[in-house]
């Protein structure tokens, strides 16, 4: 049956049930002399076979009068029976990328989010989530049981890892075929609606991580529609290039893609992953083009869009007045690095271009990446772009992440790896400086689940996956140790990934860490002055070997001054640094604490900056004006 001229549609492409039944199919696949769609039998009714009608430029469209939501089709490409493929632009696959498509009605779920106004750029504080592990069940329904917690710790941002549907049973998410199709062993479409529509109710936003820089290597049938859709014109890390330079039904695919998730699925923004692996030369980025798709959907609701790119190419959050791509924040890798060094003494592959001091910490917390145009001895060239004019709001900290808790040898977190009292400091250091703050579930409650890498693929792709692994590791010289190399886990084996998922029961028994996240959230949230931290670029000084002070100037509510000293007691008389000074008609008031017995510390003895005083070693403060 030849499509209905006036059917209505979300996207150029895909499946869309109509108002009054029936779906519209539409899918590009100039690779194809002819496609029937091939609906299976089920429940007693036969198989179903709908020609589908070839458009000029390259388009197939057919209407199937008997779909229905839930009701499963393929793609049968040029009359082969063994060339059944998925729809490119599935909104679900309840099998797994190699089986049939089904039909979703986006319009079905009842969403109760009229008046969740989105997010804006200050003020958050981001936590990182990968569904698969964050609860025993690894579901949608299971971790939307926990977002009332995560709000009262104080997080306002759910980021959740790629989501977009990849064979096996578990993964990163990383090597995502089916872009458009929610993970089917999470649950549901509207499982997934459910859980961001029961995040807005608590105060929450989502935003959630795509990968537009690559696909997995496994269930990619992309090409098989159109060739056009890879180039060998660039080289990639993971995998063939995507073609963003070539026809514009290629670079749809993508750019639609982020705004449909802002669309049908209501998420407050977008991670975008490797950025620097998504090369294009365009008159216009698609970077660019993506974040004005997502915007777009959005309508009058603010979105929040954040990018991973290693290089810290500024470009990405610079407006596109300055030739920027619009983007709202960069993670700054530079900020955990310095700060892995400082806690673990460590320097090793990528870390090798950081010392750890304190200036560098200060560094971060004033401008930014450390590096933004200097040369970098690891990869032997200049990395980074001019910051020095961007807030701290521009870019997002972290001291952990999958990536950088996986990267360790045995998928240990960094409170494992370095002294209490200075880790509890330096969580200061995190949640008191003025960047967005991200925290890596778990963190929270210094989890004693690991955080590895794991990949369900089988055969030698499986083989493939685990030798990938091993020689990205060997870039650290003491992962090549023999004894570190026969007890890696094996990327592949389901109980890496299942040892990997929290026990959310810790909240309890490590209550002390998460008092500590607890209470430095508070302060983030209420003080008036390190809410809106971001906005203003604080000013700070060294003021001993492994000691800074930064002060926060505020003219209306008084200034704050955080300490952090990571070596030991600091004798700080004589103090002849102004940022210390007290404020006028006024005096310092030590208002919190990293040393408090309730996180575990050994107390905080009297602090008067106005007298011979002594700094806790291992030790962060939170100082408040007070008068006289």
């Amino acid at each position: 049956m030849t499509r209905k001229t006036t059917a209505t549609r979300r996207l150029s492409v895909g499946a869309e049930l109509q108002g009054d039944g029936g779906a519209d199919v539409r899918v590009w696949a100039p690779a194809c002399r002819t496609i029937d769609l091939i609906a299976p039998s089920h429940d007693g009714q036969p198989e179903r076979v709908l020609p589908m009608t070839r458009e000029s430029d390259g388009h197939f469209g057919v209407f199937d009068p008997a779909a229905r939501a839930g009701g499963r089709y393929w793609f049968r490409l040029d009359g082969a029976g063994d060339r059944l493929r998925p729809d490119p632009a599935s909104r679900w696959q309840p099998d797994g990328p190699h089986g049939p498509s089904a039909y979703v009605d986006p319009r079905a779920f009842a969403w109760t989010d009229r008046a969740w106004a989105g997010l804006v750029r200050d003020g958050q504080v981001i936590y990182e989530m990968h569904v698969g592990t964050f609860t025993a069940e690894g579901t949608w329904r299971a971790a939307a049981e926990q977002l009332p917690e995560l709000a009262r710790l104080g997080i306002t941002a759910v980021e959740m890892m790629p989501i977009a549907d990849f064979p096996g049973r578990f993964g990163w998410g990383y090597d995502g075929v089916c872009l458009y199709a929610p993970m089917h062993e999470y649950g549901t479409p509207d499982d997934l609606r459910a859980f961001v529509d029961r995040a807005h109710a608590n105060g929450l936003g989502v935003i959630l991580d795509v990968v537009y820089n690559h696909l997995g290597p496994d269930g990619n049938y992309l090409a098989d529609f159109a060739k056009e859709y890879f180039t060998d014109k660039y080289t990639n890390d993971w995998g063939c290039a995507i073609n963003y330079e070539g026809p514009p039904q290629a670079r749809a695919h993508f750019v639609q893609n982020a705004g449909y998730w802002i669309d049908e699925y209501h998420f407050d923004g977008l991670r975008l992953d490797a950025t620097q692996e998504v090369k294009d030369a365009s008159a216009e980025s698609v970077i660019a083009s993506i974040v004005q798709s997502a915007r777009a959907a959005a309508g009058p609701k603010s979105i929040l869009v954040h990018a991973e790119n290693e290089p810290q190419d500024t470009r990405l959050v610079r407006p596109p007045e300055q030739q920027g791509y619009g983007a709202d924040a960069l993670w700054n890798d530079d900020a955990h690095h310095a700060a892995a060094v400082a806690l673990t003494g460590r320097r090793e592959g990528y870390y090798n271009d950081y010392r750890g001091t304190v200036q560098e910490l200060l560094s971060c917390a004033r401008w930014g990446p450390l590096y933004q145009g200097q040369w970098y001895t690891w990869q032997k060239q200049r990395r980074g772009t001019p910051a020095l004019d961007l807030l701290p709001h521009a870019f997002v900290s972290y001291l952990e992440n999958h990536d950088q808790v996986a990267n360790s040898a045995f998928g240990r977190r960094l409170h494992e790896l370095s002294a209490p009292a200075q880790y509890r400091a330096m969580t200061a250091w995190l949640l008191l400086g003025p960047a967005t703050p991200l925290l890596f579930q778990g963190q929270e409650f210094a989890s004693s689940k690991r955080f590895m890498y794991f990949a369900d693929h089988r055969g030698a792709l499986g083989a493939a996956v685990r030798q990938g692994r091993t020689e990205f590791l060997s870039q650290f010289p003491s992962l090549t140790d023999d004894m570190v190399l026969s007890a890696l886990a094996d990327p592949t084996d389901p109980r890496t990934f299942a040892a990997s998922k929290l026990d959310l029961d810790e909240r309890t028994r490590h209550r002390e860490a998460y008092a500590l996240h607890v209470d430095l959230l508070a302060w983030r949230r209420r003080d008036p002055v390190l809410a809106r931290a971001g906005c203003h670029r604080p000013e700070g000084a060294v003021i001993g070997v492994r000691a800074l002070v930064l002060r926060y100037l505020d003219p209306a509510h008084g200034d704050r001054l955080v300490i952090l000293n990571l070596d030991g007691d600091l004798h700080a008389t004589p103090a002849p640094e102004p940022l210390l000074a007290p404020p006028r008609d006024g005096r310092w008031r030590v208002a919190w604490s990293s040393e408090s017995p309730a996180y575990g510390g050994q107390g905080t003895p009297p602090i008067d900056l106005e007298a011979p005083v002594v700094i806790p070693g291992g030790c962060a403060l939170l100082l408040v004006p007070e008068r006289r």
